[in-house]
């Protein structure tokens, strides 16, 4: 199953865990210091949460695919497609060994295609995801 990523600043993160729990109707799927994530399953959504100092801002989208070959196959329809791409083999990033391919929107929108392929506990998000 691929779902949408959602990535937003927030500049209380107790709030806002608060808040899209209520929303939702779930709670978060990870939580570590400045960080927390929802797997939604309705609607299909990743909601992934980064404390900061500009609240209610966009910090990235993405769609979260199920294997590094589905990363590696949109990173290559989108580059034959004429988009710049810039490819990330497990990277520790957001408290997960991941595989991801980035591109950039018309309005500087950075849009990222990832898999998990397993949980960490080592980085925190703002060193991997700016």
């Amino acid at each position: 199953m691929s779902r949408v990523q959602l990535a937003l600043n927030v500049t209380d993160l107790d709030a806002a865990v608060a808040f899209y729990s209520k929303l939702f109707g779930v709670e978060p799927a990870k939580r570590q210091p400045g960080y927390a994530n929802y797997a939604i399953a309705e609607p299909p959504l990743k909601l992934v949460l980064f404390e900061g100092t500009e609240g209610g801002t966009l910090n990235h989208l993405g769609v979260e695919v199920e294997s590094a070959e589905e990363v590696a196959t949109t990173q290559q329809r989108v580059t034959a497609e004429g988009l710049e791409t810039t490819g990330e083999d497990k990277v520790d990033c957001c408290y997960a060994l991941q595989d991801k391919v980035w591109t950039t929107g018309p309005d500087g929108e950075r849009w990222e295609v990832y898999t998990v392929l397993a949980d960490t506990s080592s980085v925190q998000p703002s060193t991997c995801c700016t």
